[in-house]
């Protein structure tokens, strides 16, 4: 499979908005447009890149942002952090999630980070494996809880 990828920088792109809807299934359009309105007026701190085939055909993206928190299993600040990664059905198994995850690492490393990031759900054992062939190590897992505060 031949594929071109490049930085989306639009917070309109109907092929970036489908892909996150594939991803983000719960989440309703609205909701997921304004996190790509965030993401795009704010490049130094976030970056998308999309991969389209031959057709022009969206077929997979990468988030990534600079996370200046403390990023568990982090020693540096700030961090790259892959905030997502997606590859429709039919086009995996050809390097593409790679060739997308090199993209956010490089964006990272041309702001200076020395370290990359993510995070998994706990149940997601495919991202897990994914980040594993990606050459990422396992650094902690948590389970976070809240509670509303009332009078």
């Amino acid at each position: 499979m031949r594929f071109t990828i490049f930085q989306c920088e639009r917070a309109d792109h109907d092929g970036w908005l489908a892909l996150r809807a594939a991803l983000f299934p719960h989440r309703d359009a609205m909701a997921l447009r304004d996190q790509m309105a965030h993401f795009a007026a704010h490049p130094g701190r976030h970056a998308q890149f999309l991969a389209i085939d031959e057709e022009g055909e969206p077929v997979g993206m990468s988030e990534v942002s600079l996370r200046g928190d403390p990023v568990p299993g982090t020693r540096s600040q700030p961090v790259a952090f892959l905030e997502a990664v997606y590859v429709v059905p039919h086009a995996r198994r050809h390097g593409l999630a790679r060739a997308l995850v090199a993209q956010a690492r490089a964006w990272g490393r041309a702001r200076g980070c020395t370290e990359f990031a993510s995070d998994a759900l706990l149940a997601n054992e495919a991202s897990h494996a994914l980040h594993r062939a990606l050459g990422f190590e396992e650094t902690s897992r948590i389970v976070c809880f809240r509670q509303a505060i009332t009078e």
